[in-house]
C-alpha cells in the first residue's frame, strides 16, 4: 500500500523535480510478481514523460543495480503470538540480504530509506552488511512522526501545519520515540515566534502530545484495519525531496541516522536527531539545542530501546 501510494509521487516529479527523468525498480516476492506486472502496466498508463523505464523482479541484485536511491519499504510483519527475537530475525534476514546486494550492486552514492520496521534497526542490519557504502549514506524514516506532530500542533494552535517548524523526532520509531516541541517555531499573523510560548501549556506537551505521536500509528490501524499508506508515502516523499535539494535556510527536519555522539547518545544505533541538509545532500546533526532534565530522561529511554535492539539483532548473527 505504501508503494503503491508513493509512486506517482515520485513519477510525477514531487519528488525529485520535474526535470528529473527516472527509471523506477521496483522489488518485491517471487509470489507477488504477477500482481508486479499490473502495477508496471499502470505506470506506463499514467503516460508520465518522466519515467523513462521501469525494472520489476524479485532479485535484489537486479533491483539495486547501479541505483541512486533505495527506498527500502518492506519488513516482515509482527505475527499475532510472534515473539520479539523471532521477529527480529525474520527481519534480520530480509536486511543483511538487501544490505549485500546494495554493497554488491548499488553506486557507492546511493542514499538508503529503511521504512519497513524496526525501522532503525533494519537500517543497522543493512548498514552492516554494506561495508563499501559510507554508513552517512544510511536512514530510516521518522519524518512520519515529524509529520504528525507538525499537525498535532498545528490544530491546537488554529494554524496550517506549514506555520510550524523545527519540531523535533528523537530516537526510535516506536512507541518510546520522543517528540519534541521546545525548539519549534509558528508563524501567526506572518510573525514567527517561539511555538511553547505561543501554545502556553506545557503540560500539554509533555504529556498529551507526546502519547498522541507515540501512538499515531496504532490509532490509525484500530480505525482502519490497516497502517499508515497515504500518509507514510507522503513522509518518505518529504524526507528524500529534503535530502535530494537540501533543507531550506533556518530549518531542519527529523531523520534516523547512525549516531556519532551528539547529544550523549553513543555510537551503534540508528537515531533519530534533527538534521540540516546542504545542497550536496550531506546532513548535519543540528548541535546545542538545550535539553532539560525532561528531555534527557525521554531521549535517553528511547535510546535504550535502540540499544536492546541492536543488541539483540546482533546476537543473531
Amino acid at each position: 500500500q505504501i508503494a503503491y501510494s508513493l509512486l506517482l509521487q515520485l513519477a510525477s516529479g514531487r519528488v525529485f523535480g520535474n526535470d528529473q527523468p527516472l527509471i523506477l525498480h521496483l522489488l518485491d516476492i517471487e509470489q507477488c510478481l504477477e500482481k508486479l506486472k499490473g502495477v508496471v502496466m499502470e505506470l506506463e498508463d499514467l503516460a508520465l514523460s518522466l519515467v523513462q523505464g521501469v525494472v520489476a523482479t524479485a532479485d535484489p541484485n537486479v533491483a539495486f543495480k547501479d541505483i541512486d536511491v533505495a527506498l527500502l519499504l518492506g519488513a516482515f510483519p509482527r505475527l499475532k503470538g510472534m515473539e520479539r527475537k523471532d521477529l527480529l530475525a525474520k527481519n534480520n534476514a530480509i536486511f543483511i540480504e538487501q544490505g549485500k546486494a546494495l554493497d554488491a550492486v548499488a553506486k557507492k552514492t546511493v542514499k538508503v530509506v529503511v521504512v519497513g520496521n524496526p525501522c532503525n534497526t533494519n537500517a543497522l542490519t543493512a548498514l552492516k552488511h554494506a561495508p563499501s557504502i559510507p554508513p552517512e549514506n544510511f536512514s530510516c524514516l521518522t519524518r512520519l512522526d515529524q509529520n504528525r506532530a507538525r499537525s498535532q500542533l498545528a490544530g491546537r494552535l488554529g494554524v496550517a501545519p506549514g506555520a510550524i517548524k523545527n519540531v523535533v523526532i528523537w530516537g526510535n520509531h516506536s512507541s518510546t520515540q520522543y517528540p519534541d516541541a521546545a525548539h519549534a517555531t509558528v508563524s501567526i499573523d506572518n510573525k514567527e515566534q517561539p511555538l511553547p510560548a505561543a501554545l502556553s501549556d506545557d503540560a500539554w506537551l509533555k504529556s498529551t502530545f507526546i502519547s498522541t505521536i507515540q501512538q499515531r500509528g496504532a490509532a490509525v490501524i484500530k480505525a482502519r484495519g490497516l497502517s499508515s499508506a497515504m500518509s507514510a508515502a507522503k513522509a518518505i516523499g518529504d524526507h528524500i525531496h529534503d535530502w535530494w535539494f537540501g533543507t531550506e535556510e533556518g530549518v531542519f527536519t527529523s531523520m534516523g541516522v547512525p549516531s556519532d555522539g551528539s547529544y550523549n547518545i553513543p555510537e551503534g544505533v540508528i537515531y533519530s536527531f534533527p538534521v540540516t541538509i546542504d545542497k550536496n545532500r550531506n546532513y548535519h546533526i543540528v548541535q546545542n539545542l538545550e535539553k532539560d532534565i525532561f528531555a534527557k530522561e525521554k531521549m535517553e529511554a528511547t535510546y535504550n530501546e535502540l540499544k536492546a535492539e541492536a543488541d539483540a539483532a546482533a546476537a543473531l548473527l
